[in-house]
């Protein structure tokens, strides 16, 4: 693969023990070896299927949320070449974003944009890491123009409206501005916590 990811990788660090010995590495990771964010994806490195374990886009999925979000997953348009997935999500106020993603062919899953926001390839802007293939305790990364998510924790188990999860990545998106925001996303089924919003219901694509 050509697109690749530098890792911004706290876990693979090796720390120091006494004796002036050295801990061993933490296991190697999607992140690792990865340029992030990448400058230039070529589209025969990307899958046309987003089946990432923990952040899947099956065309048809829909998501709901208790405070009356939603999100659906579309076919996306072609940026640079590659074919991306869209999320369609919808606030409470009825407002929408639409955020492309797409999955290279090791599982890590790219965001190439948000409609009216950034586009990847356009004024510098290029595609970040929004999931890697195996997220691992420690990995930081640029996810966003003004975004970096740290994965803060594994398998922690979850209580949402809709049921408990204990197969998660916790995420922690910080922004230029300062806020920040937790968001947990479940084996098979994606996004199913933002801060305290939870998930109340996941219909499969049919």
């Amino acid at each position: 693969m050509r697109i690749l990811l530098a890792a911004a990788t706290a876990g693979a660090v090796l720390t120091l023990a006494g004796c002036g010995s050295a801990a061993a590495p933490s296991p190697p990771t999607g992140v690792d070896g990865l340029v992030v964010p990448t400058p230039s994806p070529e589209a025969r490195d990307f899958v046309r299927i987003v089946d990432n374990p923990w952040f899947p886009l099956r065309p048809g999925a829909r998501w709901r949320y208790d405070d009356r979000s939603a999100a659906e997953a579309a076919p996306g348009p072609e940026i640079e070449g590659v074919t991306t997935t869209t999320l369609v999500r919808t606030a409470p106020d009825g407002t929408t974003t639409r955020d492309h993603f797409a999955q290279d062919r090791a599982g890590n899953v790219w965001w190439f944009g948000r409609d009216g926001v950034w586009q990847a390839g356009t004024a510098g802007a290029e595609a970040g890491l929004m999931m890697p293939a195996r997220p691992r305790v420690g990995d930081g990364y640029r996810s966003a123009p003004g975004e970096v998510s740290t994965v803060e924790d594994r398998d922690e188990e979850v209580t949402v409206p809709l049921t408990t999860y204990d197969d998660t990545v916790v995420l922690e998106v910080d922004g230029t501005s300062g806020a920040s925001r937790s968001e947990v996303y479940a084996r098979g089924v994606g996004l199913v916590q933002e801060n305290a919003t939870g998930l109340v219901a996941y219909d499969e694509p049919r």
